[in-house]
């Protein structure tokens, strides 16, 4: 294994991924996706599986199943692939491609397609649409839910952000001598609003069928989780080295909950499900 991809495992989604509640909150979507056995599904940036696995129960029980994962990662999809061996009875098909492109690998039409927590980090949503809609059938179903959107962070959960991030860059300060560089934010610190959201999917001519937002508490080992996870790192504390910046938000966020006297802090998620027109 290179260092490069040491890196990417060591600070990967998978911890935070596979945390009770995140699960729930991707299960929640499939539920409310309506995906039943015989029909096709494209799952945008699969990772290593963690959804797949759920989506895939829901399709056992017809030969005429297909469920295609795609991920710009050939490390996640391998992972993908051991983890999910065991079904057998799904046809299942993993890509590696961005979400962005998918016409060039999608070459039938679909009934659903989900993105799970996933579709702030793309730069050209305008794109995603139009390669979304190419990919479904008439009456085929889009969903998403994210994070990581302009409105996620409840009102009283403020102070706590502020005191975390104020901890952790006064940390890698001491430590290190080192201060983050505002102008590194990575793209998912660009978060639309809702009615944005709204505003991207009418533009592309899909109608919302469900629009919801739901705090979702997140205890102690959950922060810490995310706080192993590259791209939440970087869009912490920028310019900061990946292993410092992910040991000062994880010492930082254990102090504050622990002055603030909080067993979990809400954190806001959307979920999204339109069809196409």
């Amino acid at each position: 294994m290179t260092e490069a991809q040491k890196s990417s495992a060591e600070y990967s989604f998978k911890a935070f991924a596979n945390q009770d509640f995140h699960r729930n909150i991707n299960r929640y979507l499939i539920d409310v996706s309506n995906i039943a056995p015989g029909q096709k599904v494209l799952e945008l940036a699969c990772g290593t599986g963690s959804a797949t696995r759920l989506i895939l129960e829901r399709l056992r029980g017809a030969r005429e199943s297909l469920l295609i994962g795609v991920d710009v990662s050939a490390q996640a999809l391998r992972e993908a692939m051991e983890q999910l061996a065991s079904f057998r009875d799904v046809a299942l098909q993993l890509v590696q491609t961005r979400a962005e492109q998918l016409s060039g690998v999608v070459k039938q039409r679909m009934d659903r397609v989900l993105f799970l927590n996933g579709i702030h980090y793309i730069a050209d949503k305008d794109a995603l649409l139009d390669q979304v809609r190419q990919s479904l059938k008439n009456g085929g179903v889009f969903a998403f839910n994210t994070s990581f959107f302009n409105g996620a962070h409840p009102v009283e959960t403020h102070q706590f952000y502020r005191r975390w991030m104020l901890r952790a860059a006064r940390t890698v300060k001491t430590k290190y001598g080192l201060t983050p560089r505002a102008s590194e934010r990575v793209q998912s610190r660009r978060q639309l609003t809702p009615e944005e959201y709204d505003e991207l999917l009418a533009r592309h001519h899909f109608t919302i069928v469900r629009w919801e937002i739901k705090p979702v508490p997140i205890t102690l080992q959950g922060w810490k989780d995310i706080s192993s996870y590259e791209d939440f790192i970087q869009g912490a504390l920028p310019g900061i080295p990946i292993e410092q910046a992910s040991e000062a938000l994880k010492e930082a966020v254990q102090q504050v909950m622990a002055e603030l006297n909080l067993q979990a802090v809400p954190r806001n998620w959307l979920t999204v499900v339109a069809a196409k027109g």
